[in-house]
């Protein structure tokens, strides 16, 4: 995971913020303006997996509406909260972001 400042976020995430928050390992991320933010160290930060990470394990199915996952908007696509982690459709599998 990387993580850069990201200094616009001008209000503090949390219940009723207006962002859609899941949890993600140890702490909860928002979708904020086509990308993820965490707080860390009394700030925002962005939280993102660095390179190309495929999800392990087969998917029973395929995401998309009414899959029963969160849907996260996330730059020009949309991820999947699963398992813990936002998956993206790529190729013939899914990333995890």
């Amino acid at each position: 995971m990387t993580t850069a400042n990201t200094a616009h976020t001008d209000h503090e995430h949390g219940d009723g913020c207006g962002h859609v928050a899941f949890p993600h390992g140890d702490h909860t991320d928002y979708a904020h303006d086509g990308h993820i933010d965490r707080e860390s160290g009394g700030g925002w930060q962005a939280c993102e997996v660095g390179g190309h990470t495929e999800a392990e394990g087969a998917h029973q199915h395929s995401h998309g509406a009414g899959c029963g996952h969160v849907a996260v908007p996330h730059a020009d696509h949309v991820d999947y909260v699963h398992d813990g982690s936002r998956h993206a459709a790529h190729e013939d599998h899914y990333d995890v972001h």
